[in-house]
């Protein structure tokens, strides 16, 4: 699914979700089912092949068979907004036997933290607006943004534009549109020691 301005990626039947990272099996044929909730968006994986546009209110398909394990950037390819440049992806291939390794490692539940800050940070998530937008399995229950079940197990966020660092994550809490032009994430008035503890948590939860 394409949203103003990340990936969400479904696996039917794994019980699977995620967001800007698209795991596949090498050798296998994988068939993408796209749509949009928004606006109209296309999918390109330049390295692997294929462009489709994603289109609001209809399902496009796209059948690739991934030759080689690696990564390869995806973006979307269909001027969208204001963050069109900024709405990317990648695609990780992974050798026989490490896609299902992958898969298992989804499945589990999130992370209890055990660090106090991240403690803290739990807390904080819980009480605040962020559970009505994003889904922590256990947690919260929001379908608006990226599920964060796993988040840290993501080595990029923020549509695949930053680096999953605590540096990077607190300035995205304390002021998303400052780092991604037109983020549709609102400003929740964190900052300080409330930041640092919401993106420990996060950081938790592999």
């Amino acid at each position: 699914m394409g949203h103003q301005w990340w990936w969400e990626f479904r696996y039917p039947g794994l019980n699977v979700t995620t967001a800007n990272e698209v795991h596949l099996p090498v050798g296998q044929t994988v068939v993408f089912q796209l749509n949009a909730p928004d606006v109209i968006h296309s999918f390109w994986v330049p390295v692997l092949g294929g462009k489709r546009d994603v289109v609001p209110h209809r399902v496009n398909q796209l059948i690739m068979t991934p030759e080689a394990p690696g990564e390869y950037p995806g973006q979307c390819a269909e001027y969208c907004g204001t963050s069109h440049a900024n709405m990317r992806f990648r695609a990780i291939v992974h050798a026989k036997g490490e896609f299902e390794q992958w898969v298992k490692a989804q499945q589990t539940p999130a992370v209890e933290p055990t660090d106090a800050t991240a403690q803290q940070g739990k807390e904080i998530f819980a009480k605040s607006a962020c559970v009505g937008c994003h889904t922590i399995t256990g947690v919260s229950a929001g379908q608006i943004g990226p599920n964060l079940t796993h988040f840290a197990s993501r080595k990029t966020f923020a549509g695949s534009m930053m680096a999953t660092t605590p540096d990077n994550l607190v300035k995205w809490i304390e002021n998303p549109t400052h780092m991604k032009p037109g983020a549709l994430m609102p400003n929740l008035g964190m900052a300080g020691e409330q930041s640092k503890a919401v993106a420990a948590y996060l950081l938790s939860l592999k």
